[in-house]
């Protein structure tokens, strides 16, 4: 498959020029066309996740978080490092952010929100015109204990799920939204949900969810964002193309 079909498949299924990312979202390093037969994916792009690809062939590594962050100043020190490993491999860098956590179907919120069995499903986590999260109903409700062994059971983070509970008994309106998403704890605050499940979370946050009454789930950055890249693999998987996905935790 060219490397062109699978940047413009890629691109269109996740609008991706329709998100204000600080990171630069598609094709971020490789040739405009190649011909692709091996795939990877994993959540970083970093040195490791790299030399992984390219030990096991891969033509295309394909990312949550990939080496350009706000355009490029210079290639030196880490980001050299990464971008010599794949021009060396001979391996393309495919990297897919925000429009990856907010893809209703494919996206990192909207595969958690099934996991949890959500229904009732809303947009949530507004960005410049977007939302990057998904917020829906519980049928049956959780209690903390039911909902963070649910979340353990379902992304096995490192260290566990963390807990902020100053939310009702019963838990029934939960909003997702991974990796970094406590700063939407206002809007969570204004929807009225009884819970944000998210990845991690800051200093502040303890007061902020204890003052809103709302339960905080942190259930890692990282592990709470495998699942709109393990997403994109099922996609490649029908186009034919070698799959595989190199899982690297950070424990954060």
């Amino acid at each position: 498959m060219d490397l062109s079909d699978i940047v413009a498949k890629y691109d269109q299924r996740l609008r991706v020029d329709d998100y204000e990312d600080a990171a630069t979202n598609g094709l971020q390093v490789g040739p405009g066309d190649a011909e692709i037969e091996r795939v990877a994916f994993a959540v970083d792009a970093a040195t490791a996740t790299i030399e992984a690809a390219v030990e096991w062939g891969a033509d295309l590594l394909v990312v949550h978080h990939g080496v350009v962050w706000g355009g490029i100043d210079a290639v030196t020190g880490r980001e050299y490092d990464r971008v010599q490993a794949l021009l060396d491999g001979d391996c393309a860098l495919y990297a897919a952010h925000l429009p990856l956590d907010g893809h209703p179907e494919l996206g990192n919120a909207a595969r958690l929100a099934d996991r949890l069995g959500l229904e009732n499903r809303a947009p949530f986590g507004a960005h410049a015109g977007e939302h990057l999260g998904s917020r829906g109903t519980a049928p049956t409700g959780f209690t903390a204990d039911e909902l963070a062994a649910t979340l353990d059971d379902e992304l096995d983070p490192e260290g566990g799920v963390q807990v902020l509970d100053f939310g009702p008994d019963t838990i029934e309106d939960v909003a997702v939204l991974t990796g970094s998403g406590a700063d939407w704890i206002r809007e969570a605050e204004a929807d009225g949900v009884d819970a944000l499940v998210t990845g991690e979370g800051k200093q502040k946050l303890y007061h902020e969810a204890r003052e809103a009454g709302i339960s905080v789930f942190l259930a890692g950055h990282y592990a709470t964002e495998t699942l709109g890249v393990r997403a994109l693999q099922s996609v490649a998987d029908d186009w034919g193309v070698e799959t595989t996905f190199l899982d690297h935790p950070t424990g954060l």
